[in-house]
């Protein structure tokens, strides 16, 4: 007869048959033995820090402090292996790969999430991506958050202290690798976006955060969501919507009105259909369609159809150039810190040029640096001018009646056009004829 065990009974025989000390010992001393060149002892040791919560990977940080500073202080590609075991081990308890800058835990059960800001009395920051945030090979836009944001001094603080943290994969990330024939090779993830909830302590959604962002923007961002959520929390009751529905349409019209200030900062005027409110110094500061503007019953159809006909207005005069410019006025908000910069130098070592034959150089490191901050800061304004205030109406009109995972669905969907009724996310149509066998289906 076969026995079959449960995950959770299997791991209590793993646990109890590995090593009998293991269950007396400190977490201090499970802290060391998680670097043990005994593979099956580490796992075990690894296991119990993580089910200890956040408190495990503060053991974890503190115990090896020292070796972690120095790698911190001097970014080394050629890694020994106790520092690998190390690294390992640390996004082994945090559930999110180079956590040996970020220092953050990540629950991956949204029930133990809910329970720990029920708990401790703090917001939930649910991040929803492709593929796993502790694996190398996870979609573009987690990766890009490991190095950028969460490796962030200030924002990985801000995160440390003011958020319970939380991520869920929505489909495995697509991965190609390109196979030149004489030996070398690339390796690559293909599509797929990820976006950032800041949820209360139920998992209700009070912010979103589309895409990828400048770390000065996403810090501006949490701060105001943790205000948000506070006051929230101070005036009680079951029922926050008609408080959001207020803040998500002054903040649709503080996107627009923003907006519009910068195609104007950037040489263009605002269009003819739209009735602009200004300030005493000129900027923007409402916006309305002027068809809609006369409509003497204002409803909340007629309003959400008139934040909708904003963004599409003032996308129409935003073309390609013009978006370069707007990224260039916010340039500032993607300026990254000394540790991403750390890790990308790290990263970056073992990057040779086209012939194989050099390392990049100071020059060529700067110049990677240059480009990578202006297309962050490009990321940046689209994803708060186009993204978001399309975000925003779709809450307002969902009023919280849709569960986090449903309306994770429709921006899935409909905003990063990857519904998950497409099981090769758009890289493969039937229609689309490709010269290869089956299409190259494998």
């Amino acid at each position: 007869m076969r026995v079959k065990f449960s995950a959770p009974l299997l791991l209590l025989v793993v646990l109890g048959c590995t090593s009998p000390l293991l269950a007396k010992e400190s977490p201090d001393e499970l802290a060391r033995v998680a670097l043990s060149e005994d593979a099956k002892a580490a796992s075990v040791a690894i296991a119990k820090l993580r089910s200890l919560g956040p408190a495990g990977l503060e053991t974890m940080l503190r115990v090896h402090a020292s070796r972690i500073n120095q790698q911190i202080k001097t970014p080394q590609a050629a890694l020994d292996p106790n520092w690998q075991r190390l690294s390992d081990a640390l996004d082994a308890v945090s559930q999110q790969k180079n956590s040996y800058l970020s220092g953050l835990y990540w629950y991956t059960d949204f029930s133990q999430a809910k329970a720990a800001a029920k708990k401790s009395g703090k917001p939930i920051l649910s991040l929803r991506l492709l593929g796993n945030l502790n694996e190398e090979f996870s979609c573009a836009n987690s990766r890009f958050f490991r190095t950028i944001l969460y490796s962030n001094q200030l924002i990985s603080q801000v995160l440390r202290e003011q958020f319970v943290l939380h991520w869920k994969s929505v489909r495995p990330a697509p991965r190609v690798t390109i196979d030149f024939g004489d030996g070398r090779k690339l390796e690559r993830t293909l599509t797929g976006n990820s976006i950032h909830y800041i949820l209360d302590t139920e998992g209700r959604p009070i912010e979103a955060l589309p895409g990828l962002y400048g770390p000065a923007a996403f810090l501006r961002a949490l701060v105001a969501s943790e205000s948000v959520f506070a006051k929230l929390q101070q005036e009680g009751g079951p029922d926050p919507g008609k408080s959001l529905v207020n803040y998500r349409r002054e903040r649709i019209q503080r996107l627009n009105a923003n907006w519009l200030n910068d195609i104007e900062k950037t040489g263009g005027t605002a269009p003819k259909e739209l009735m602009v409110v200004r300030r005493a110094d000129g900027t923007p500061e409402a916006l309305a369609i002027l068809q809609l503007a006369v409509v003497k019953m204002v409803t909340e159809a007629t309003m959400l159809r008139s934040f909708s006909m904003l963004g599409e207005s003032l996308g129409k005069i935003t073309d390609e150039p013009a978006w370069r410019r707007i990224a260039e006025l916010h340039r500032s908000d993607a300026n990254l810190d000394a540790r991403s910069i750390g890790l990308i130098s790290r990263q970056t070592q073992k990057v040779f040029a086209a012939d194989g034959s050099r390392m990049v150089n100071e020059e060529g490191f700067k110049n990677l640096i240059d480009k990578l901050q202006m297309n962050v800061a490009l990321d940046t304004v689209r994803n708060e001018y186009l993204m978001r205030t399309k975000l925003y109406v779709w809450m307002i009109e969902d009023r919280g009646r849709s569960d986090l995972e449903t309306f994770n669905e429709k921006v899935y969907a409909e905003l990063f056009l990857t519904p998950a009724s497409d099981p090769w996310l758009g890289l493969f149509t039937a229609d689309t004829y490709v010269a290869l066998e089956g299409g190259g289906i494998k």
